[in-house]
């Protein structure tokens, strides 16, 4: 009986999560960084031996997917646009990786419950085959 609450009560956390997730708007992996870059002009201020003047600062988005890194410039401009987009990312991780932890309590309190340590958890045996009896022929 107490599995059965815990388990709802589990269940109806995962049904607040769907919603949530419904409810976010635009998605976008990554964090942005600020880049200083040479431009290779050997007669350019980045260059110089003493005291040296990249350009920049460069907003520079990276992520990775599909298990590919992916490095991007974005604009100026677009940086503030970005944003939210990357802060709705990582709520959407967050709920993501909770509803997974529920998930394994809900497996946990279903499949390995201590109130079923006395049953067997092994599998059957597989039950014997009928033996063949062969007929000779005189």
């Amino acid at each position: 009986m107490h599995v059965k609450t815990s388990v709802s009560k589990l269940e109806a956390e995962i049904d607040d999560i769907r919603r949530k997730l419904v409810a976010l708007g635009p998605i976008h992996p990554g964090s942005v960084s600020l880049q200083y870059q040479t431009c290779g002009n050997p007669n350019c201020r980045c260059l110089r031996k003493d005291n040296p003047e990249r350009h920049g600062p460069y907003a520079k988005l990276t992520y990775v997917y599909r298990g590919r890194n992916v490095s991007r410039f974005v604009r100026a401009g677009c940086v503030e646009a970005l944003s939210p987009r990357l802060a709705m990312f990582k709520e959407f991780r967050r709920l993501i990786d909770r509803w997974i932890a529920l998930s394994i309590q809900i497996g946990q309190q279903t499949f390995f419950n201590p109130e079923q340590k006395g049953k067997s958890n092994r599998a059957r045996p597989k039950a014997s085959r009928p033996k063949t009896v062969r007929t000779v022929s005189l």
